[in-house]
C-alpha cells in the first residue's frame, strides 16, 4: 500500500474518493437494470414509490458491494495497473474505513428493501452480496469458471426491481436475468482480455489469464452472443414488448454478434475493446427500446 505521508487532502477530495470506493461505474449500471425492471413491472399502473425504493436499495447495495470488494481485494489491487490508484492501494482511504462503509451501506440497503419494499427484493439483495463478495471474489484466484458465476450477482438486480413491484419472480423477470447474464460474459471477458497482464501479475486465475492464445476466450465470447441473441428476444416471446423491440433488439444483437466474430477470428485488443464498448452501447439500447415498447 502507498503511503500518502504528509500530503493534505481537501474535503471534496475525501468525498470523491469515498465515491470511487463504491465503484460508481458498476453501481450505477446494477440501479438502471434494476429500474428499468421496475417500470416494466408497473405496466398499467405507475407509481413513482415503487421507483423511488429500487433507487435507493440497489444504490445502497450495489455501493456496498464496491466498497467491501476493494476491500478485500486491496491487496491485489495494489498490483495492478488498472486499479493501483484506487482508494485503498492508494492509501487514501484506510482499510477499517472501507470496511465500516460497506458494512453499513450493506445492512442499510438491505434493511430497507426488507421494510420499504417487501422480504423478496431483501432476499435477493442478500443473494446478490453473498454470491458476488463470498463466492465470486475469492473464485478468481482459483478458477476460470469464477466468471461464469460472476454473472449470477450481475444478473440479478432487475430481479430485484421487478420484485419491488410484484412481490415474486415471474418469467418476464427471468427474461431480463438471461440478457443480463448473456450480454456479461463478453462485457467482461472482453475487458478482461485487455487487462490480462494486470490480472495475471495479481495472481487471478481467469480465464482470459490461462488461455494465452485467447482460442478458448474467444470461443466463449462468440457462444455467450449466440445465446443472446434469443435471450434478448424472450420479452417479445412472452408478450412484454411488441413488434418494434422485437425489430430493433434482432438487430441490435446480431451487430454485437459481429464484434464477437471479429475477435474470434483475430483476438486483437482492437477487437476486444470494440465488445467493451459496444456492450454499453447495446445495454442502454436494449433498455431504452424496453421501456419504450
Amino acid at each position: 500500500m502507498k503511503p500518502t505521508g504528509s500530503i493534505a487532502i481537501t474535503k471534496p477530495a475525501v468525498l470523491a474518493e469515498y465515491i470511487k470506493l463504491l465503484k460508481p461505474e458498476l453501481t450505477l449500471l446494477s440501479v438502471l437494470t434494476a429500474i428499468g425492471s421496475t417500470y416494466l413491472a408497473m405496466r398499467g399502473a405507475f407509481q413513482y414509490q415503487f421507483l423511488i425504493r429500487t433507487l435507493i436499495g440497489t444504490t445502497l447495495v450495489g455501493g456496498a458491494a464496491g466498497a467491501l470488494n476493494q476491500y478485500f481485494e486491496r491487496h491485489y489491487d495494489a498490483q495492478m495497473k488498472r486499479t493501483e490508484h484506487r482508494p485503498l492501494p492508494a492509501g487514501l482511504i484506510a482499510s477499517p474505513k472501507a470496511l465500516l462503509v460497506g458494512l453499513v451501506l450493506a445492512v442499510t440497503g438491505i434493511g430497507y428493501l426488507f421494510i420499504a419494499a417487501n422480504a423478496a427484493a431483501g432476499t435477493l439483495a442478500v443473494l446478490t452480496l453473498v454470491s458476488y463478495l463470498w463466492i465470486y471474489t475469492p473464485l478468481k484466484r482459483r478458477t476460470p469458471f469464477a466468471t461464469v458465476i460472476g454473472g449470477i450477482p450481475g444478473a440479478i438486480p432487475p430481479l430485484i426491481g421487478w420484485t419491488v413491484v410484484r412481490g415474486t419472480i415471474s418469467m418476464e423477470a427471468w427474461s431480463l436475468f438471461f440478457i443480463l447474464f448473456f450480454w456479461q460474459m463478453p462485457h467482461f471477458l472482453s475487458l478482461g482480455w485487455m487487462y490480462r497482464k494486470d490480472y495475471a501479475r495479481a495472481g487471478y486465475k481467469l480465464l482470459m489469464v490461462v488461455d494465452s492464445t485467447g482460442d478458448i476466450t474467444s470461443r466463449q465470447i462468440l457462444v455467450y452472443c449466440c445465446a443472446l441473441v434469443p435471450a434478448s428476444l424472450m420479452p417479445a416471446l412472452i408478450g412484454v414488448t411488441g413488434y418494434v423491440y422485437f425489430a430493433g433488439v434482432l438487430l441490435l444483437s446480431l451487430s454485437f454478434l459481429l464484434t464477437g466474430i471479429l475477435f474470434y477470428r483475430e483476438h486483437s485488443a482492437r477487437a476486444a475493446r470494440a465488445i467493451f464498448y459496444f456492450s454499453l452501447l447495446y445495454l442502454s439500447i436494449l433498455f431504452m427500446l424496453l421501456m419504450l415498447a
